[in-house]
């Protein structure tokens, strides 16, 4: 009876056996990692916080605001990048993460880098309101922004209703070599989908020190 359990049992061990080995197998095989990239803003200090002078999103022309960005490589090879940067207001729409589509909103400056697997490059963005006009209606245009001691003339500039609710964005967006095209292209494919990287910062344009 005892060795007849014993056969009846040996299946049922050898198969546990087996699927023992198997998991233990599996564990220890890398899991493919989704290909990514990763785009950030820190204020003036390097932390996430602060972005603006006294901690207020209200800026008076020329007054400095003093940001890094960082763009981090994780897509498994050397990448070629462009950082686009563009400003908009409170109609214009922002990327679509549905779509996978850029802001219409105009283009302030671009920079372009080549960045290392598990790579990052960061940049001081050191930026200021150059030049504004306010129509006879009352709306406000910026038309332009330095950055980083380089000055950057915006053409068709959003405008916003009065200097007490101009409420504008700057908006980051990364785009990324296609050597399909020999183009940039925004965002990039992983897994067979589009994917986006893009952020935006608010910002209160203010003629007095008042409005602080």
């Amino acid at each position: 009876m005892k060795l007849k359990t014993v056969r009846e049992l040996s299946p049922v061990f050898i198969t546990l056996l087996i699927l023992f080995e198997i998991v233990a197998y599996t564990s220890t095989i890398p899991r493919p990692q989704e290909p990514f990239f990763q785009l950030y803003t820190l204020g003036a200090t390097g932390m996430a916080g602060i972005y603006y002078p006294n901690n207020s999103s209200f800026i008076q022309p020329g007054e400095v605001v003093d940001w890094n960005l960082g763009v981090v490589n994780d897509m498994g090879s050397l990448q070629y990048v462009s950082l686009r940067v563009k400003l908009g207001n409170q109609t214009i729409n922002p990327p679509n993460d549905t779509l996978a589509t850029s802001s219409p909103s105009p283009l302030i400056a671009v920079f372009n880098e080549f960045i290392p697997n598990n790579g990052t490059w960061q940049m001081s963005f050191v930026w200021q309101i150059v030049n504004y006009t306010t129509s006879p209606d009352g709306h406000i245009a910026v038309h332009t922004i330095a950055i980083s001691n380089s000055t950057y003339a915006i053409q068709n500039p959003p405008t916003c209703q009065s200097i007490n609710s101009c409420e504008f964005r700057i908006i980051f967006e990364l785009w990324v070599w296609d050597t399909n095209v020999a183009d940039f292209q925004f965002g990039w494919t992983a897994g067979g989908e589009p994917r986006i990287a893009w952020l935006q910062l608010w910002f209160q344009l203010s003629s007095t020190v008042s409005h602080r």
